[in-house]
């Protein structure tokens, strides 16, 4: 029976004073959580869940010795299965009237909403986000949902009529459906990044396979749930579950029509180069590969909200965000004036379990991660640490220290390389065009900052940043907190394979392809 509570409406600008009912339903579901671990979970394929060739564990990164659960293993066999499945129902679904297909995806959204705390409390437990970001994750997936619906209700279908050349000649142009999508989503935006991607093409009109990182497992198969829930028909969205080996094996499927992957640079541009061209013609590929983040903080910044927002960006969820803020640019006049806040407010910082309302920063995902951050401390020992670089090794998790260095030399390799860790390097400049020549200065371009408070500064600055979001003053967060409809989302550079962002005019098309008609009457 769906649980009696008031709706909470949570973005990411709003997390900053939440409603206090929202602390009492969270901390409800934290609580049946955690007396329900270890359970069995299966996948989904055509309307049944099923089991895969064994299965694996799935262990909190706040505590390895809390089994969240043990999910089947997805074999070559079934992620074939699940692509066959999808197929069968591709005509039915892409022959579904449009409006009907959103009647459906709102379902599932509003599906999602109710169970909000549900699922946010498997999104602390299983990725280590604080109870405010999981639960901004939840909601994202269900607002991206409705973004695209809300973009095939605005446009009716993308059925739109062209000129004639007589009264005789009817045209128009219209966006169909590809086919059969695969989703492969990333660990970090466990609910938004497998639920919305999902729904667009599902609403396009595609049918959907998709394949969650292995480390968000549970939260996948609670979204799963809603798309089962909403009474999508059988075939329509299907789930494999497991590690690379599914995602490799979907990749391959010739059957597969077009795919969305949000993961690393490396990962993603193989991707594009083999799977767009396998089948001998264009296949699309959505693809959000990353960031390497900066912020610049000139001698007119406030100093208080240009520290507050830095220190947001660079260690909310452990800094395992593709818009965390891993680099500052700081006006040499203001530097130390700048670190000097940013440390303290570091130095405050409570890490601890993310589920407790105290807590700003969770674990690490996993031991491979949590070995790859040592190591990078081992590489900072060129430049100035201010602040962390060590391991809390008192915890029964991967927790680590916010970590803060200064003065790297500007060939080192951590000035470009995407480390997905709670590390924050700082480098003084001493003009404007030094400042934006290193900002430009990596093969990414997904987000970046600014803060000053002098006009001029700020159209230099937007006219000039190579990255899709730019953010100027954000005290909430110098490079991270979009949300749909508010902000668009999407990279420049090495950071997309599409060059267009979620949350605004132009993604759901992505997933549609056009095709004219012309109809000459008597």
């Amino acid at each position: 029976m769906a649980k009696q509570r008031k709706h909470i409406k949570v973005t990411y600008s709003t997390l900053g004073s939440p409603d206090p009912l929202l602390h009492e339903y969270f901390e409800e579901d934290v609580a049946e959580l955690k007396t329900n671990l270890g359970k069995t979970y299966r996948m989904y394929i055509d309307g049944e869940w099923v089991d895969g060739d064994g299965v694996y564990e799935n262990r909190s990164p706040i505590n390895t010795d809390w089994l969240l659960g043990t999910f089947a293993q997805a074999g070559d066999r079934h992620v074939d299965q699940a692509v066959a499945a999808a197929k069968a129902a591709f005509p039915g679904w892409r022959d579904t009237p449009w409006a009907e297909r959103a009647e459906l995806l709102n379902k599932v959204a509003d599906l999602i909403s109710e169970r909000l705390f549900e699922i946010s409390a498997a999104v602390s437990m299983e990725i280590g986000k604080n109870r405010l970001e999981a639960i901004g994750d939840v909601e994202e997936a269900a607002d991206l949902i409705r973004y695209g619906v809300n973009a095939m209700v605005d446009n009716q279908g993308f059925d739109r009529q062209l000129l004639s050349e007589t009264d005789k000649h009817f045209n128009r142009s219209v966006l169909k459906p590809y086919g059969v999508w695969g989703v492969i989503g990333p660990f970090n935006f466990p609910a938004a990044l497998t639920g919305g991607p999902s729904g667009a093409a599902l609403v396009a009109g595609n049918t959907v396979v998709l394949k969650p990182a292995a480390e968000g497992s549970l939260t996948a198969c609670m979204i799963a749930q809603c798309m089962a829930d909403a009474g999508l028909p059988a075939g329509v969205f299907n789930m494999v579950l497991g590690g690379d080996e599914p995602g490799m094996a979907l990749t391959a499927n010739p059957d597969l029509a077009g795919l969305t992957f949000t993961g690393s640079y490396a990962v993603g541009m193989s991707i594009i180069k083999n799977f767009t061209t396998a089948a001998g013609y264009f296949r699309p590929v959505v693809a959000e590969m990353g960031g390497k983040n900066p912020a610049i903080v000139t001698a007119k910044a406030d100093l208080e909200k240009a520290a507050l927002g830095v220190m947001r960006s660079a260690f909310g969820l452990t800094g395992q965000k593709c818009s965390a803020c891993s680099r500052v640019y700081v006006d040499a006049a203001v530097k130390d004036a700048f670190l000097d806040k940013l440390v303290d407010l570091t130095a405050d910082i409570n890490v601890g379990d993310p589920t407790e309302a105290e807590t700003y920063m969770g674990p690490i995902i996993n031991e491979t991660a949590y070995q790859a951050y040592q190591d990078y401390v081992d590489e900072l020992g060129e430049g100035e640490l201010l602040i962390g670089g060590r391991t809390l090794e008192d915890r029964a998790g991967y927790f680590v220290a916010p970590t803060v260095v200064t003065d790297l030399p500007d060939d080192h390799r951590l000035w470009q390389h995407e480390m997905f860790a709670p590390i924050l390097t700082v480098r003084a400049y001493d003009n404007p065009e030094e400042a934006m020549r290193l900002t430009n200065d990596v093969e990414l371009g997904l987000t970046a900052g600014l803060y000053s408070e002098d006009q001029d500064e700020i159209d230099w600055f937007l006219e000039n940043t190579e990255a899709g979001v730019l953010y100027v003053n954000r005290e909430s967060g110098a490079t991270t907190g979009a949300w749909p409809g508010y902000q668009s989302f999407g990279g420049w550079k090495g950071s997309t394979g599409s060059n267009k962002a979620s949350g605004s005019w132009y993604y759901i098309q992505q997933y549609m392809r056009e095709q004219s008609h012309t109809i000459v009457g008597n």
